[in-house]
């Protein structure tokens, strides 16, 4: 492994933190990594009560080792040029093209993903086949040197495979060790087909976010995707 290794996390309004978080928590204490974290123009970004500050311009980082593109609603940003500008370059000449959740649309849109596997949250998983990549449900999904998480939480099973990757599964084990990660969660309703009816309805009609309407925004920009025959 080289001694700098540099890790890209390109941030974005309306990014869900957590899709970042849970993997620089383990990608920080990968021997030699270097993780920056930037935005175009550096702006802050918020979620909640909380914000980040202080972020690179995402338009002056050169180069990565690996692009990890976390998720969120995606509409917005996949109209940004200039973001998809900097990711599409950067993922171009990366070690690795990484994302977590909806990370891998933004990917796909940018071209990264043609003919791979990708995973991607199961809300909007599907729409990955409009941007030339197999949609595939598995928690982590290892194509070429593609490698991307399902939805939020599944980025830090995600990072401990690239970690392992990076630096061995020693390195790998003891970064989980450290973080005492040991999952156990109190119910079986992670994924649609675990899930009570009862929670898969409430999460339809009365969650954060509207997973219908932003699958239909998405599905306008990636039939224009597909039109453009990007």
């Amino acid at each position: 492994m080289a001694e700098s290794l540099v890790i890209v996390f390109p941030l974005y309004p309306q990014v869900t933190f957590l899709d970042f978080m849970g993997p620089q928590a383990v990608l920080q204490a990968v021997p030699g990594a270097k993780l920056v974290f930037a935005s175009v123009g550096g702006q802050p970004i918020r979620e909640g009560a909380l914000t980040l500050t202080d972020l690179t311009r995402l338009e002056d980082v050169e180069r990565c080792d690996v692009l990890c593109v976390p998720g969120g609603p995606s509409a917005d940003v996949m109209q940004d040029a200039v973001y998809m500008a900097a990711i599409r370059r950067l993922g171009t000449t990366a070690r690795y093209v990484t994302s977590v959740c909806t990370g891998s649309l933004l990917l796909g849109m940018a071209g990264l993903l043609e003919g791979k596997r990708a995973a991607c949250h199961w809300g909007m998983r599907d729409i990955l086949s409009d941007l030339g990549a197999t949609p595939d449900a598995g928690r982590v999904v290892r194509d070429g040197h593609v490698l991307t998480g399902g939805g939020v939480t599944a980025g830090i099973d995600f990072a401990l495979t690239l970690a392992a990757e990076l630096a061995g599964p020693v390195v790998a084990q003891a970064i989980q060790l450290l973080l005492e990660y040991t999952p156990a969660p109190p119910f079986n309703a992670g994924r649609p087909e675990t899930a009570p009816a009862e929670a898969m309805a409430f999460v339809q009609k009365e969650g954060p976010v509207d997973i219908q309407a932003e699958c239909e925004s998405i599905r306008r920009l990636t039939s224009g995707y597909a039109r453009r025959g990007a």
